[in-house]
């Protein structure tokens, strides 16, 4: 048993169940149409998300890629907006011209998302070292995955950031694949992700990525570790995607990974994991996690219901919001 506290086990879970119930209400939702944007779901990546989201303080930053809603409601980005965002509504968090993929909530301390991968971690760093030019208590948290860490602007970017000592902690979500591409066609054999940080004078953990508690414990103290302005950190998190790399659908068909490695990736289910753990313990009750569970589909039904009933952006305001004031 881990010393965190009721309060704390009981946030870790809900974290993921709402993002879990978000996730595969959107999947439910997609082959109705309404939804016309594409959805990179993180459905089995919730433990990396909720773990380092909690380790962050509100005013703090984060940034995220495609596979962005988990990221964004861990930060505690607004459901209704994001889901309205998503139905390409007026009332979503980019005006209902972005998408799934350009999610943002600046109250949150959600800077934004970008499609194109890799591209927010030179702004998040660049972001970081304008917290550090104003003196701001802040640190910036940057979420991306394996296929990232093969652009050039990853390197160049840690470089910058170590060279600064700026208040950044770098998260890498491990889930194995670049889209069909697995880690060996990708590469080298016998080396890490963490190893490239290393390689750049940067502190850095691998971990399971599907252990909330292991994912919390770390974040926080590489919040903590930035925080004091000594450098940045790198986090890397292995875990693994359920659904296809973009859609609501299954596609262990295609060929590229095996039914049998989904399997036994699907044991090891960080929500379900999570829950067992809470009850073993006595933390919760099978009963109290469940109304828990209907709670939070009521909090989720009535955000698409509120995205649905939206209106569309007027095409008088099409440039609006488009470059920063």
């Amino acid at each position: 048993m881990s010393n965190l506290s009721k309060d704390t086990k009981l946030t870790l879970y809900r974290g993921m169940l709402y993002i879990r119930t978000v996730e595969e209400r959107i999947a439910e939702l997609y082959p109705e149409q309404e939804i016309r944007c594409p959805v990179h779901l993180c459905i089995g990546q919730e433990a990396a998300e909720v773990g380092s989201g909690m380790a962050l303080e509100r005013s703090d930053y984060a940034f995220s890629g495609h596979r962005s809603h988990g990221h964004y409601l861990a930060k505690g980005g607004d459901l209704k907006s994001m889901m309205a965002e998503i139905y390409g509504k007026s009332t979503g968090c980019a005006g209902g011209k972005g998408g799934s993929m350009h999610l943002i909530d600046l109250d949150a301390g959600f800077m934004g998302a970008v499609p194109i991968v890799g591209s927010t971690i030179p702004i998040g760093v660049g972001t970081a070292f304008g917290s550090r030019l104003k003196g701001e208590d802040r640190v910036t948290m940057i979420y991306f995955g394996d296929g990232a860490t093969e652009t050039g602007v990853f390197h160049e970017s840690l470089n910058f950031a170590a060279l600064h000592k700026l208040s950044v902690v770098f998260l890498c979500e491990n889930n194995l694949y670049s889209v069909y591409s697995p880690m060996n066609v990708r590469q080298p054999a016998g080396r890490t992700i963490a190893d490239l940080a290393a390689a750049h004078g940067i502190e850095n953990h691998a971990a399971d990525g599907n252990d909330v508690e292991t994912v919390y414990s770390l974040s926080k103290a590489a919040v903590d570790t930035a925080r004091r302005g000594t450098g940045p950190v790198f986090l890397e998190f292995s875990t693994y995607r359920w659904r296809e790399h973009c859609g609501p659908d299954f596609d262990n068909h295609v060929g590229y990974r095996s039914e049998e490695e989904f399997k036994e990736w699907q044991k090891k289910d960080p929500l379900t994991r999570y829950r067992e753990l809470l009850i073993a313990e006595g933390t919760a009750t099978e009963n109290e996690l469940a109304a828990l569970a209907a709670e939070l589909l009521v909090e989720v039904n009535a955000a698409v219901q509120f995205a649905q009933s939206s209106e569309f952006p007027a095409p008088v305001g099409a440039e609006q919001r488009v470059y920063a004031s």
